[in-house]
């Protein structure tokens, strides 16, 4: 072989090298993120790869050196049931992680919380709630007030529990949590029936509170953030999730969330999430 050829081999041989150390294969035994996704749940995550969730699977995808994919399904139907946890006999699971999930979630292995918020109330000016810039305030009013309002909020949720401490089960408006319209998407109790005037309040979860309050030009709504009471918590920490037993991909999941710490919370911000200081004792 001539040193001509020798050195094409050998630059070849070279570059194939590199090709391979540039697609490394992760904890989860791919060469690829793959991300458990909704379709259709801004401002968490939409196909377009517009929501916040999105987003940090960008940064984590870019900070591990792999392409990013994602396996969609509405995460109002079994979500964990049919994504993370989905696999046929002979075939492999289509996605390793879930973006958002609260810390403690036993479905899944859940990573430490790279951010805290609350539900919150969300209604109109110029509707009698003006001088409202506080819960307390909203409990003030007073219940033969409070009665005639019209409060939004899905079932079986934390917001739905505040209504029953307060006695105000009657002025609820109940949203299916779990729609099967795949076009439904959460933020409508704000977008629409809350702007549309169907609805007085609206109680939700506060990065949604806060994404769609600022999506509706008018009427203008304002947002009051919740704190949880005694025996209803209404403030969570968020984590990412993985499936149990898979320590090696948690490990090197929970490594990028510590490197990344301020990329996350600057598209946190950027989405306006309602942000609390998160807890780092156990869940």
């Amino acid at each position: 072989m001539s040193k001509r050829s020798w050195g094409l081999c050998f630059m070849l041989s070279a570059f194939l090298g590199f090709s391979h150390a540039a697609t490394p294969t992760l904890a989860n035994g791919h060469g690829s993120l793959r991300v458990c996704q909704d379709p259709n749940n801004m401002p968490f995550s939409n196909n377009h790869g517009d929501g916040i969730e999105n987003k940090l699977a960008e940064l984590m995808a870019q900070a591990l050196g792999v392409p990013l994919t994602y396996h969609a399904f509405p995460q109002r139907m079994g979500f964990i049931r049919n994504t993370l946890r989905y696999k046929l006999p002979g075939e492999d699971y289509p996605c390793d992680i879930v973006m958002g999930v609260p810390r403690g979630f036993d479905q899944v292995a859940t990573t430490s919380a790279y951010y805290r918020s609350s539900y919150a109330l969300v209604f109109p000016l110029g509707h009698g709630l003006d001088q409202v810039n506080s819960v307390d305030d909203f409990l003030k009013l007073g219940p033969e007030r409070l009665k005639r309002l019209r409060m939004g909020v899905y079932d079986r949720s934390p917001a739905s529990d505040w209504l029953s401490r307060h006695g105000l089960e009657d002025a609820g408006v109940p949203y299916k949590l779990l729609n099967a319209d795949p076009a439904s998407y959460p933020g409508e109790i704000i977008e629409r029936d809350l702007a549309q005037g169907q609805i007085d309040v609206a109680i939700v979860w506060g990065p949604m509170a806060a994404y769609f309050a600022k999506r509706v030009q008018s009427p203008q709504l304002r947002l009051v953030p919740m704190r949880s009471e005694a025996g209803l918590t209404l403030e969570f920490d968020m984590a990412m999730g993985v499936r149990h037993g898979e320590a090696a991909w948690k490990a090197q999941v929970e490594s990028v969330l510590q490197q990344q710490q301020q990329q996350i919370q600057a598209v946190l911000m950027s989405f306006d999430v309602p942000l609390l200081e998160t807890h780092h004792g156990p869940p």
